[in-house]
């Protein structure tokens, strides 16, 4: 009896917790994250999940993401089989760089015990989720403000400058060539694009990317105000924008197909993302397939973010998480988001000096072509009803917010095709 006793007490995680105990640490940020999502409703939608799964990874004894399983960048399906770990896979493993904590979870001649999150992170390394909820992005956009004005998709390719920036400064601060280009496409501020690259380029690094991408999007009304009021005069931000023209039908179909077939044939790689967003899209305007339409918007886009969320968290293992790396990432991702609110507002300016007076582009809306949509939109309207009540430029602002989705998604396929 007392022998079963102490067997029970050896397999509870109190016991464990002297093994690891930065996954206490880990523990703690998650709980603050919870508290972010549920409280502070940053971002819940997204951070809870992940919250959740980083809390699940770092439950000692729970079992329920292994490392190994993709250790190296590669799905290692033998070991979902349920090969032994062989000698030769450590020593593998050790020469592409794989930390030692994650080839000590291990035993040679031993096979590991498949865990749910395990499962469900497979949809995050095929690169099925993130372009799955760019399918349900594309049913629930508008293009109607870009197509009607079609300068707005010059600032959304601006305001991906602080893509290009910040992973030129990720190399100068030692990082390597795909964990800055991993680092860099936070300055797209769209979430899934992040995952999306990362998991082919550097998905040890996913957990702490993710977090910092899901967090710079929820701080959007705090990060870029400042930046923008900093780089634009009180009779700029108060530059009253004509109404939009009103777009048909017709251009609202075709302009997904035409998008699709361009930006495939200029930059193949990014054909994944931009084709199921613009799939999304053409659900939506088509008025054939409005069950489609909805079933992305809603219970698809649901289903996939709840997946998509505990399996990026789940991640974030203390050994991972709790580095030197992190932090540089924090930084370098504030870095890449300043850079592209600023290329949007600055190439606004730019035009302005060509423009006919009656035809000024008010900069706030150049802020707005990050791609955290539409909250950067929301943004540049409240800061320019600010200067004046009367100026309506969320409409106008949602023109470069949707190009910076399309325009994040070709700067993924640019880095990948790179790199």
């Amino acid at each position: 009896m007392l022998d079963a006793i102490i067997n029970f007490w050896q397999q509870t995680g109190f016991y464990m917790i002297a093994q690891n105990p930065l996954q206490l640490v880990m523990i703690a940020v998650a709980c603050f994250l919870l508290y972010l999502a549920i409280v502070k409703k940053f971002e819940p939608l997204l951070l809870l999940p992940i919250a959740f799964g980083m809390l699940l990874t770092n439950l000692f004894g729970a079992d329920m993401f292994h490392e190994i399983l993709f250790a190296g960048g590669h799905v290692h399906w033998d070991l979902f089989g349920g090969a032994p770990v062989t000698a030769e896979f450590i020593e593998e493993m050790k020469a592409a760089g794989v930390a030692d904590a994650i080839l000590s979870s291990v035993e040679v001649g031993k096979s590991v015990t498949i865990g749910l999150i395990d499962i469900l992170y497979l949809g995050v390394k095929l690169g099925i989720y993130p372009c799955l909820i760019f399918l349900g992005v594309g049913a629930m956009t508008d293009f109607g403000p870009l197509i009607a004005n079609p300068k707005s998709l010059l600032l959304g390719a601006a305001a991906q400058l602080g893509i290009f920036l910040a992973y030129f400064g990720a190399v100068l601060l030692g990082y390597t060539f795909l964990e800055a280009g991993s680092i860099g496409i936070i300055g797209g501020a769209d979430g899934p694009t992040a995952i999306f690259v990362t998991s082919k380029l550097a998905p040890h690094l996913l957990g702490p990317i993710a977090v910092a991408a899901y967090s710079y999007m929820a701080l959007v009304p705090v990060i870029q105000p400042p930046i923008m009021r900093l780089l634009t005069t009180k009779k700029e931000r108060m530059i009253v924008m004509k109404e939009l023209r009103p777009v048909s039908k017709t251009e609202k179909i075709l302009f997904p197909i035409i998008v699709t077939i361009f930006v495939s044939l200029l930059v193949p790689s990014a054909t994944p993302l931009v084709g199921t967003l613009m799939l999304g899209n053409l659900l939506r305007e088509c008025g054939v397939t409005e069950r489609l339409s909805k079933t992305a918007q809603n219970e698809l886009m649901n289903i996939v973010t709840i997946f998509l969320g505990i399996s990026v968290g789940a991640t974030a293992t203390a050994q991972t998480f709790l580095s030197l790396k992190t932090l540089g990432i924090v930084l370098m991702g504030i870095c890449a988001f300043a850079f592209g609110t600023a290329g949007g507002v600055l190439l606004a300016k730019l035009m302005n000096l060509f423009l006919p007076k009656n035809k000024k582009i008010n900069p706030l809306i150049g802020s707005a072509g990050v791609s955290a949509v539409p909250m950067a939109a929301r943004v540049s309207q409240k800061v320019g009803q600010e200067e004046n009540p009367g100026n309506f430029l969320l409409m106008h602002a949602m023109g470069p917010n949707v190009a910076g989705v399309i325009g994040s998604a070709i700067a993924a396929g640019v880095l990948l095709a790179i790199l």
